[in-house]
């Protein structure tokens, strides 16, 4: 892969990052939430579409607002797809986050070519001790992107309160 392709995206994604790690508690392992891609449930049904986009990812809470993210996954497209990105949570309702992730992806053959874009994408996440759910709205870019709602189902391993 070549090094100048990622400089735009590793720009805007220390540029978004600084302020969640400027709030960083310090780094407990155990806060790591492990994800295995996600399920894609897409609008245009009839295309298709992979729905099962599995792969690895990392979350990491910076705090009670901010979580940084990466991982890969075979996308919609049938394509291996990379993603780095901030989640912003500020609003809770009956225990459910909302708010959006902010970041950078790659892989979609028809946008850019497969090289990285910068995204904003509305999420909710719901939240128990050792399991969560990622639930965002990807939407439709015509003849770029199919738009989807997204199912990110994640584990955290030790012991939480």
């Amino acid at each position: 892969m070549n090094a100048l392709r990622l400089l735009p995206v590793s720009s805007v994604a220390l540029a978004l990052l600084l302020p969640g790690l400027a709030q960083a508690q310090s780094f407990e392992p155990k806060n790591i939430w492990v994800n295995p891609g996600f399920y894609s449930a897409h609008f245009d049904s009839g295309r298709g579409l992979e729905n099962s986009n599995f792969g690895l990812g990392f979350e990491y809470p910076l705090n009670d607002t901010y979580r940084v993210t990466a991982g890969t996954f075979h996308n919609s497209d049938r394509r291996q797809s990379h993603y780095l990105g901030l989640y912003v949570l500020p609003f809770e309702f009956y225990g459910v986050k909302f708010g959006a992730v902010v970041g950078g992806f790659d892989g979609y053959p028809n946008y850019r070519n497969g090289n990285w874009f910068p995204a904003i994408l509305p999420v909710a996440a719901i939240e128990g001790k050792n399991w969560g759910l990622n639930i965002a709205y990807v939407p439709t870019i015509k003849n770029r992107l199919y738009g989807a709602i997204t199912f990110q189902l994640k584990y955290r391993f030790g012991t939480h309160e």
